[in-house]
């Protein structure tokens, strides 16, 4: 009955999502200058002098959330990250903005209701993001291609329902994404020449999100900064500080941090001690209770990135079955194509290892799609990247595909606040959950307004047009390709990156970074080693290795001069950079299958 109700309700809507229109004005770029912030030096020194009300561990796209959250609702707030911002899971993602397509297959077909409500909230999540970060976020076409001719009803009606569903959960002002449509198996192979077009039937185009996953996460953790949160990167907890109570039991008070570039240690305190870490939240709950049992389930997926030829510029493909039932993407980002992922059981790590096992899958089942004349080579993997996504255990699941996505927030006898579980695109939603927990833990903090973060424009947001590109190419003489990527990572702040340097230096020929950007990261955005600015403000790591690994010398000297490193400084932060890179190499040798 459920089901069928779905379906119905998908069918009835999806004649009517065609008839809608947003009926919004075309925007005007404004200039907008990047907030002033407090050095790092001047944030270390108010975690050691400030009692907080909130003090949350992990610079994630959770823990930044939550801090935006908390810091705009007024409370006093603290982010600590042990590495750099986004420098976990948050910048290892597929790029995608998005409900969750195979997870409304499984709502439907095993009528699993805490699926369905994932997908819903995901939906809604992921319209709210391309309304608060329009630079960073947009829509990508997917093309879903159809080998059986029983599978095109099958997913036209699936991927009806998936628009109805996110009709239905727009909020007001959400940008709508377009209709879903089938296309015959010529237009297909005209949409998407690159397919294997033996047994083709045709296929279903939907529409998603797609982002900078490393620059939204920046980007929330700088606007909390901006609304008055103490965020300090590369500081790691150490242990939880306690406090007694009167009936004889103990609460947390706070953490002892130890900043990693000076290696002082001190001691923060705060009435709430929000866990936000990830896949490392056991090792958070273990410092509170030696007694804890893990949750979560480590689980690791793998992207190969390849040259822009593999896709269309504007169209993804999804891949809905591989040989092991999993999904596979393969998406145009950043002028290359990312493709994965794999989904496997993993030990926790600060620096996952692509392994050449799943590289291998990853090829073989891309092979499988694509024409023949368009074969993966070994020199078309320019980088291969993992990330370890924090799931929550179900002991009735052997493997980590069925594990749902869905967060849980657990509060320890102790009060230690912990967040876990859930997919990139509700981070809003999961920070939002949070921290009315922790409103409803602690009365003394219930001073709080309400969430806000739904309508709070990202930084760089404010005074963003579509047609910020053209603005940039005629005042500063750049290239479209040049203005299109500081448009997006920067919004209305990109000014401030030209400003700089007019003169728009490129970093590497093939790439449009600028060099101006190595300084405004170390300027404004904390950025304190050389992978910082090569793998999170800029994403050329995560692009091509080769190339990040040719200039990063050049990345050193212009950090160097602007922190003002001694040689010693100097040559350990080029091992550090050296050291990360190498994780992100495709060392295609190892497999023997390729």
């Amino acid at each position: 009955m459920w089901k069928a109700a779905i379906v119905g309700g998908g069918l009835l809507a999806s004649g009517y999502l065609r008839t809608l229109t947003s009926g919004t004005a075309p925007a005007m770029t404004e200039r907008s200058t990047m907030p002033s912030l407090p050095t790092r030096a001047e944030q270390m020194n108010q975690l050691k002098s400030t009692e907080f009300d909130v003090l949350i561990i992990g610079g994630g796209a959770t823990g930044s959330g939550i801090a935006l959250d908390a810091a705009t609702r007024g409370l006093r707030v603290a982010l600590v990250e042990q590495n750099d911002f986004s420098s976990g899971t948050s910048s290892r993602s597929t790029k995608l903005l998005h409900g969750g397509v195979r997870y409304l297959e499984k709502a439907v077909m095993q009528l699993d209701k805490e699926q369905y409500d994932l997908v819903t909230e995901a939906l809604h999540e992921r319209d709210t993001l391309l309304t608060i970060a329009p630079h960073i976020a947009r829509e990508l076409k997917i093309m879903v291609p159809i080998y059986r001719w029983w599978e095109l009803p099958y997913m036209w009606i699936g991927l009806k329902v998936y628009d109805a569903l996110a009709w239905w959960n727009r909020h007001e002002g959400a940008k709508e994404l377009p209709s879903s449509y089938l296309l015959s198996r010529k237009s297909t192979l005209a949409s998407f020449p690159q397919l294997n077009e033996k047994g083709l039937r045709g296929s279903v185009v939907y529409y998603d999100g797609q982002h900078d996953d490393a620059g939204m996460t920046l980007s929330v953790a700088l606007t909390a900064a901006r609304e008055g949160t103490v965020t300090a990167n590369y500081t790691e907890v150490i242990s939880l500080l306690k406090t007694s109570n009167v009936d004889g039991t103990a609460h947390v008070s706070g953490a002892r941090v130890k900043d990693r570039l000076t290696g002082e240690e001190m001691d923060v305190s705060a009435k709430c001690v929000i866990n936000a870490t990830g896949c490392f939240t056991d090792g958070i709950m273990r410092m509170d209770n030696k007694a804890h049992r893990d949750l979560v389930i480590p689980s690791q997926g793998l992207h190969i990135v390849l040259p822009d030829y593999f896709t269309p510029p504007d169209m993804g493909l999804l891949i809905p079955e591989t040989s092991d039932g999993r999904v596979l993407f393969m998406l145009p980002w950043e002028g290359s194509v990312v493709a994965g992922t794999t989904d496997s059981m993993t030990d926790v790590s600060e620096l996952p290892s692509p392994k050449s096992s799943d590289v291998a899958f990853v090829r073989e089942e891309l092979d499988k799609k694509l024409a023949s004349d368009v074969q993966l080579r070994n020199q078309d993997i320019k980088a291969v990247w993992s990330g370890i996504r924090p799931l929550v255990r179900n002991p009735a699941s052997s493997g980590t595909e069925d594990v749902p996505r869905s967060h849980f927030v657990y509060v320890s006898d102790s009060k230690l606040v912990s967040i876990s579980g859930g997919k990139w695109t509700t981070y809003r939603r999961m920070a939002e959950d949070t921290v009315d927990e922790v409103l409803r833990q602690f009365p003394s903090l219930q001073r709080a307004g309400p969430c806000v973060t739904r309508s709070t424009p990202l930084v760089g947001a404010k005074g963003y047009a579509d047609t910020l590109p053209h603005v940039l190419v005629q005042k500063y003489n750049v290239s479209i390709d040049v203005a299109t990527h500081l448009s997006h990572r920067y919004g209305s702040a990109a000014f401030d990156v030209l400003d700089l340097d007019p003169s728009a230096k490129l970093l590497h020929p093939n790439y449009p970074y600028l060099e101006a950007e190595v300084q405004f990261a170390v300027q404004h955005e904390y950025a304190v080693k050389p992978q910082d600015v090569l793998a999170r403000r800029t994403r050329l790591a995560f692009l091509d290795s080769a190339a990040a690994v040719s200039v990063a010398g050049k990345v050193t000297d212009i950090m160097a001069k602007e922190l003002n490193w001694s040689r010693a400084q100097r040559q350990q932060m080029t091992a550090d950079s050296t050291e990360f890179l190498n994780t992100m190499t495709p060392h295609l040798e190892e497999s023997a299958k390729l």
